[in-house]
């Protein structure tokens, strides 16, 4: 799969916690009009942690299995592996970034993607072939 976009965790969060509307009608957009995003193993993994636990209310097994199935499983693009865990340790190294923000830039960039939306990291900065945009500015 080689992907338009990447997307961080956070993306997926605000799409689905009505907490912010504004920033969930944007991550929303995000995902439905541009059908060539992608994420990582470690993105799915981190989203259903936090619908389970942070969310004010958190998401129905049911509703988060069918999202799995249905959103997340056939854009999932990147699975753990030492290649991607070698990089990440390198971006870490040269960015400062946490080992865990690193496995995601990893991924982005294996996946092939040369965007990667995200509200965490800094705004405009390139790794490598990729660029972090935050789509909340």
């Amino acid at each position: 799969m080689h992907a338009r976009c990447f997307l961080h965790t956070n993306i997926l969060v605000y799409a689905f916690e009505p907490s912010s509307p504004t920033k969930q009608m944007r991550a929303r957009e995000l995902i439905a009009t541009d059908r060539s995003w992608a994420v990582s193993w470690q993105v799915v993994q981190e989203f259903v942690h936090v619908a389970r636990h942070p969310f004010r209310k958190p998401l129905e097994t049911e509703y988060l299995a069918e999202l799995i199935d249905l959103l997340l499983a056939p854009r999932c693009a990147v699975f753990p592996c030492a290649t991607i865990w070698r990089s990440a340790l390198a971006i870490q190294t040269e960015t400062q970034y946490s080992f865990y923000d690193s496995l995601i830039l990893a991924s982005a960039i294996e996946s092939g993607a040369p965007t990667l939306y995200s509200e965490d990291l800094q705004h405009g900065r390139r790794i490598g072939p990729l660029e972090i945009i935050n789509p909340f500015l």
